[in-house]
C-alpha cells in the first residue's frame, strides 16, 4: 500500500472576527481584521496587525527561529513573560500578507475570537 502525503501549505485569509489579546489581564490587542493563517498540520493561527497591538507593552527579544514555510520570525516578550508573540517581518513571498502582524502563544496569552473561524480553506 501506497501513502501519498499531501504537500505542506500555509494558507492566509483575511477576517472579520472580533479577537482580543490579553496577558495577565491586560489588553495587548483588539482587532476586527485578523489574518487566519491555516497551516498544515497545526491549529489555525490568528495574526493581528501591528496597529492593533499595544506594541509599547511589548519588548522585542534576541530570540529568532526559521520556518521553512514562512520564513525567519522575530519575538517580544511582555513584563516577564519571555517570547509571547512573534512575527515575520520578511516572510517568504507565498505568505507576503503576514508582513510584520504579531500571533501570540495561547499559553502565554488569552486570545479571545468571537464570530465563526471558518474551517481550514
Amino acid at each position: 500500500m501506497t501513502h501519498t502525503q499531501s504537500p505542506h501549505r500555509v494558507t492566509a485569509v483575511p477576517g472579520t472576527q472580533h479577537v482580543t489579546v490579553r496577558i495577565d489581564g491586560t489588553l495587548v490587542a483588539e482587532t476586527r481584521r485578523p489574518l487566519l493563517v491555516y497551516e498544515t498540520g497545526l491549529p489555525v493561527r490568528v495574526y493581528i496587525t501591528p496597529d492593533d497591538v499595544a506594541l509599547d507593552l511589548l519588548t522585542p527579544t534576541e530570540t529568532h527561529t526559521t520556518c521553512p514555510f514562512k520564513g525567519v520570525a522575530s519575538y517580544w516578550s511582555f513584563g516577564g513573560r519571555q517570547d509571547v508573540a512573534w512575527a515575520y517581518p520578511e516572510p517568504l513571498d507565498a505568505v507576503a500578507e503576514i508582513r510584520d502582524h504579531l500571533s501570540f502563544y495561547d499559553s502565554a496569552a488569552e486570545i479571545t475570537v468571537a464570530g465563526d473561524v471558518p474551517a481550514q480553506p
